[in-house]
């Protein structure tokens, strides 16, 4: 039993290391009209960067996407950040575009 322990661990040690020396795989979630642009609400995109996720974001939904994405804000982790921060796979980045109502 011990050794099936061992074995397993090895495994997701190598498979987390090989992972991790690519890139990040963070969780990307929009909302309102980036939702829309997109026509999903939650996607997993790889990047090392939150920069590398929007602009890998921007490729697989287009130029609608684009353009809510130019006027949005940006959060990773509940917080906002720049385009610079480093990723993971327990990260979220958050694309909240403007809100208008009445």
């Amino acid at each position: 039993m011990l050794a099936l322990a061992r074995s397993v661990s090895t495994r997701l040690v190598e498979a987390t290391a090989s992972r991790d020396s690519v890139d990040g795989v963070a969780a990307l979630v929009l909302f309102a009209a980036a939702r829309e642009a997109a026509g999903r609400s939650r996607d997993e995109i790889g990047g090392s960067t939150v920069g590398e996720v929007l602009a890998e974001a921007e490729r697989r939904y287009g130029e609608p996407f684009a353009k809510v994405l130019a006027a949005s804000k940006v959060w990773r982790n509940g917080q906002p950040t720049s385009p610079a921060e480093a990723v993971s796979e327990t990260d979220e980045v958050a694309v909240l575009p403007p809100v208008s109502g009445g």
